[in-house]
């Protein structure tokens, strides 16, 4: 599984992209996280509001930092 955050390098994009690679460690998900702050990236993937999470190429939050319930649900735990 690979997961992307997209950001612009502010602090907002930076939580969300620890908060959720603590969350994918805690719940030993085999997952590849990355993060990325490239323009050209940004708007290959039509984000206007960073930050962005893109899970397998699915694009699951655009301009929010999501919750930990929302991380749950992207990953399908109860």
């Amino acid at each position: 599984m690979k997961v992307q955050v997209l950001g612009a390098g502010c602090k907002k994009c930076n939580l969300l992209y620890q908060n959720l690679k603590s969350f994918i460690e805690k719940n030993n998900i085999d997952a590849d996280i990355e993060y990325t702050d490239d323009l050209e990236k940004l708007l290959e993937a039509k984000i206007l509001m960073p930050p962005a999470v893109f899970i397998d190429g699915v694009k699951k939050s655009e301009g929010k930092s999501p919750s930990e319930a929302q991380f749950k649900e992207w990953f399908q735990m109860k």
